[in-house]
């Protein structure tokens, strides 16, 4: 099985990806694991909640696949492609 997936990493060395179970056994520095999203069904149909990721409701679908998929490239186009906060920690001179 061949599995392409998009990663993140930040000016200070954090990665971030998407997490999925073929990554089970592959030995990855993983300080911590978050909820990015809520795919739920809502009437008959579903939605992919992307809040916790601060984004917007996507959907409804007609299957949970069809949220699943339209989540996982919300997160590969939006959320590991954001900028950086600016560093406001340090004054300039």
């Amino acid at each position: 099985m061949s599995i392409s997936r998009k990663i993140r990493i930040a000016s200070d060395g954090a990665v971030e990806l998407v997490y999925f179970d073929e990554l089970k056994g592959i030995d990855l520095p993983i300080r911590m694991i978050r909820r990015a999203s809520h795919v739920e069904p809502e009437g008959n149909q579903w939605i992919a909640d992307m809040a916790p990721s601060s984004g917007p409701k996507l959907g409804p679908f007609n299957t949970r696949a069809e949220a699943l998929a339209a989540e996982l490239k919300w997160l590969d186009d939006y959320y590991l492609h954001r900028p950086e906060p600016e560093d406001r920690g340090h004054a300039e001179a």
